[in-house]
């Protein structure tokens, strides 16, 4: 197991890469502990759950709403949960910003923590503090920062993900590479059959990596006022693509990147080869590089994106491999450089 600490205003975090699921109770008491899960996890590991109440919630984008965060409250106050109760979210991105937002918000703020069970929970969704529901159609739009006592990530929980889910996860770890690590690039590039088939050292490696870089991130800039930023590289695209089509957030991302790198091209700031080698990357860990519905119309969707000003927003270029950069654009610039990019 290897350990890492994220520091933010909101508290700290301790990230543990490789604990087991098996070793849970070293970090909880159980009598004042109320683990929140899915369905599908439920029905996975209840047997390895801890002895504490447990609320179920669905599965699925469609319950990270407000309704499902107020189910929850009602759960709570039935079990009569105080501020000293621990709230533990056991499974992937949805239940851990369900969890941490329901734990951050009931009587004013319980502590919590998470085990993350997908990949894309232990790389970035269950990592930082970002702890929110999606309302009126678009993700995320009531939140907090506020970080989790501790992330158990168990690699071992991994084999159990379909395929399309496990794929998810490694559009967000191409992410860190691209925008922090060219290394990690070539790592991907050179360990592609043993990363898909979970090596353990392979995975070990690239879960750690991932978190590494996202944890110096927020350390330095929890709140999202400049650095941070940059872990939103092939997410404005990727958001729009989430509410238009509903496909899953990974595969939402991957073809954002690769939208983002061919108008940082246009832009001038990366060369082509490199764009279509981050494309290659992509491709070769089976995640979708094209977009199901026209560019325009994912334009016309980021004007409601939380990362937008007035008629503007932060965007994510790629400036070369392994480093981004963001630029305060005018949606009409957007747009030019979209239709100029040959993408619009």
């Amino acid at each position: 197991m290897k350990k890492l600490l994220v520091r933010g205003a909101s508290g700290s975090s301790q990230i543990m890469v490789g604990e087991s699921i098996a070793n849970l109770k070293r970090y909880i008491e159980a009598r004042r502990t109320v683990i929140i899960t899915d369905s599908t996890v439920e029905g996975l590991y209840r047997d390895q759950f801890p002895d504490c109440p447990v609320i179920a919630i669905g599965v699925g984008e469609k319950i990270k709403t407000l309704e499902t965060v107020t189910t929850i409250f009602s759960r709570l106050v039935d079990l009569e949960a105080d501020r000293s109760t621990f709230i533990l979210g056991l499974g992937g991105g949805i239940v851990c910003d369900i969890a941490g937002f329901a734990a951050s918000t009931y009587m004013r703020g319980a502590r919590f923590g998470f085990v993350a069970t997908t990949l894309l929970a232990q790389v970035d969704a269950s990592v930082g503090g970002k702890n929110g529901v999606n309302f009126g159609g678009y993700k995320n739009m009531v939140g907090v920062f506020n970080q989790p006592d501790f992330v158990i990530c168990d690699l071992g929980l991994l084999k159990s993900l379909p395929v399309r889910e496990l794929l998810c996860g490694f559009a967000e770890i191409i992410k860190h590479g691209a925008i922090a690590d060219p290394s990690m690039l070539d790592f991907l590039e050179n360990h592609r059959d043993a990363a898909l088939d979970l090596d353990a050292a392979i995975i070990r490696h690239l879960v750690y990596r991932s978190v590494e870089i996202k944890a110096g991130v927020v350390t330095r800039d929890e709140r999202e006022q400049g650095e941070r930023r940059k872990l939103n590289f092939g997410h404005t695209f990727g958001h729009a693509l989430e509410k238009l089509t509903g496909i899953p957030h990974g595969e939402a991302v991957g073809i954002g990147m690769v939208l983002a790198a061919r108008l940082s091209v246009e832009k001038g700031l990366l060369g082509r080869n490199d764009a279509r080698r981050l494309e290659r990357i992509v491709h070769s860990y089976g995640l979708p590089v094209r977009p199901p519905v026209a560019v325009s119309a994912m334009l016309a969707a980021m004007r409601k994106d939380k990362k937008r000003e007035g008629d503007r927003i932060h965007f994510v270029f790629l400036d070369r491999p392994g480093h981004a950069c963001v630029e305060d654009l005018a949606f009409e610039e957007l747009s030019r450089l979209a239709k100029s990019a040959g993408i619009a």
